[in-house]
């Protein structure tokens, strides 16, 4: 199993959900000019492994390495079909999919997935490890969810949190933005929790909010300085944040939020909002890791 350094990865699996998110692969890879890689992956825990095994023991392994080349060999055609100039390559492994996809994230640009898996051979690449990945990707990964044709979309939606630490969520939205030539709506979340006791208010629970505004207004500045032919809307929304990131996205061709990958405290208090808007998005949702210092107090989006 290999990739190259800095392709697209899309995972595949022969499934309706897989298609969507290698169709919004090769688009990606055509207006970055990168490669795309095509993975593929079979547990062999899983009931397509087994299923073999019970067949003929002696050659399972070539059953499944061949329904596997024959998903890749399908989604290349789909590849040579709709954007022949792209360089392809495939990697396929009998391996946990959460594992494999792990590994390919150290070195791709953009890992793209759907929002469920288990195609013909049952691979369970996609969608029950979508939680994992967006978690602990080394890489942005785009989750591709089903979205309802007749709604309007305007443009790309970020989720902001105004720290220093999110600054390159706010960078993969922008470049998102001039890339396709999209409009960008900005939107701040400010954090509605239930307060301890003897707390009086969210500034009390979550830190005080003036500086983090102050923040998102000289981060938004400097991005626009660099992608001046961006247009860009600030919001404020109050209340609990995939909730508002969710209802605002609805009507968005793509959604961008972070993963903050330390801060348990702030986890334990607000949960992971990265999971629960690729869960109820309407749209695709691009999750761009955040590093955070140990012990810092950040909110995870």
């Amino acid at each position: 199993m290999h990739s190259k350094s800095g392709s697209i990865v899309v995972g595949v699996d022969g499934s309706p959900h897989a298609a969507r998110a290698l169709q919004w692969a090769i688009k990606q890879a055509t207006v970055e000019h990168r490669r795309l890689t095509l993975a593929h992956s079979i547990n062999t825990a899983s009931p397509a492994f087994i299923d073999a095994a019970i067949v003929d023991s002696r050659s399972s392994r070539s059953i499944l390495e061949m329904a596997g080349q024959q998903v890749l060999d399908e989604a290349r055609s789909t590849v040579e079909g709709t954007a022949p100039e792209l360089e392809v390559h495939e990697a396929f492994a009998l391996a946990d999919p959460r594992d494999v996809l792990l590994q390919l994230s150290e070195k791709a640009s953009t890992l793209v997935v759907g929002s469920r898996g288990r195609g013909r051979v049952r691979s369970l690449l996609l969608g029950s490890v979508s939680a994992a990945l967006v978690q602990h990707a080394h890489c942005p990964v785009v989750v591709v969810r089903p979205e309802h044709g007749d709604a309007v979309r305007n443009g790309i939606l970020v989720g902001f949190d105004a720290s220093p630490e999110s600054r390159p969520v706010l960078e993969f939205a922008f470049r998102e933005a001039y890339l396709h030539q999209l409009p960008l709506t900005v939107l701040e979340c400010r954090w509605d929790v239930q307060l301890p006791m003897g707390t009086d208010s969210v500034s009390d629970a979550v830190g005080d909010l003036e500086p983090e505004g102050l923040f998102l207004a000289e981060a938004t500045a400097a991005m626009k300085q660099q992608y001046p032919d961006v247009h860009v809307t600030t919001r404020t929304t109050r209340g609990l944040p995939h909730e508002a990131i969710t209802r605002v996205g609805e009507q968005m061709d793509l959604i961008v939020v972070g993963a903050h990958q330390h801060g348990r405290i702030a986890r334990a208090l607000l949960g992971s909002v990265s999971v629960a808007v690729v869960e109820s998005a309407t749209c695709p949702v691009a999750v761009v890791p955040v590093s955070t210092a140990q012990g810092k107090n950040q909110p995870a989006t």
